[in-house]
């Protein structure tokens, strides 16, 4: 069975680009283009892993993903934040917001790859 990436962004390009070179790679993808879609999609599809843009509309990705880590039904899902903001600080935000870890835009393919397998590959406590 692939392994299911929820990938909630709202740039119809990245979502496009980034969607395509996982599917390539393998992985089922499932898309939320904002951040309350991505809440309810995580809770209904159980992915294995959420790569959450935090610049999102409606709710933005700082906070959809304290909802994440806040619900019984998907604390465990492992986030990547995916952000074009690379200031200072923004990788701690990220983390006290619940995410695992942290990747700049624009992506680095081979090293968000890593991170991704190194969540999705850790026995879940």
């Amino acid at each position: 069975m692939p392994k299911k990436i929820l990938l909630v962004e709202d740039n119809e390009m990245n979502r496009d680009m980034l969607s395509r070179r996982l599917t390539l790679r393998g992985y089922e993808v499932i898309i939320a283009e904002n951040g309350q879609e991505g809440i309810d999609t995580a809770t209904t599809q159980q992915p294995d892993i959420v790569l959450m843009d935090m610049s999102l509309p409606i709710v933005d990705g700082w906070e959809a993903t304290r909802r994440l880590k806040a619900a019984e039904a998907t604390r465990q899902i492992p986030v990547i934040a995916l952000t074009a903001h690379a200031m200072a600080g923004d990788r701690d935000k990220a983390l006290a917001a619940g995410c695992d870890d942290y990747d700049t835009k624009p992506i680095d393919l081979p090293r968000l790859l890593e991170k991704i397998e190194h969540l999705t590959s850790s026995p879940t406590a």
